[in-house]
């Protein structure tokens, strides 16, 4: 697992193209300007690589004091369509899960869109319980 630091070419040519995935409406434009507001509050991507330099999966992730104790909170978790069943999400979450507990996080929290049901099996599966709703509102 390797952090890619703001000014990493990999930002563009990996983590960029892996969160559009999930983010669709974001363009490389928006991509570009989310990551350098959302690094400089400490958001961190990690990705994961196969042994031939290719980005299998990445997470978006920053440690949060909150009162509910400190957190690591998840903004984005993708893999590649090609990767996914391959384990290497689930790799990618257990690394999340180490870097909690390293930061003295009581919790790993996340949203997952209502209709993404693949994410949610895999959440369950890491033993991942629903314990609140989230609520939007467009401006």
């Amino acid at each position: 697992m390797v952090d890619v630091a703001p000014d990493d070419p990999a930002l563009v040519r990996d983590v960029a193209p892996l969160v559009r995935l999930l983010r669709p409406r974001l363009d490389a434009e928006g991509f570009a300007a989310f990551a350098a507001e959302a690094q400089a509050q400490g958001l961190v991507f990690t990705a994961a690589y196969d042994g031939a330099g290719r980005c299998l999966a990445v997470a978006g992730h920053r440690v949060l004091a909150t009162s509910r104790g400190r957190l690591l909170f998840v903004d984005d978790l993708v893999t590649a369509d090609a990767a996914r069943s391959t384990g290497v999400g689930a790799r990618l979450f257990e690394e999340l899960r180490e870097r909690a507990r390293r930061h003295g996080c009581v919790r790993i929290e996340l949203d997952s869109g209502t209709a993404n049901h693949g994410a949610h099996r895999f959440y369950h599966a890491r033993r991942m319980a629903v314990t609140a709703l989230h609520f939007g509102l467009e401006i």
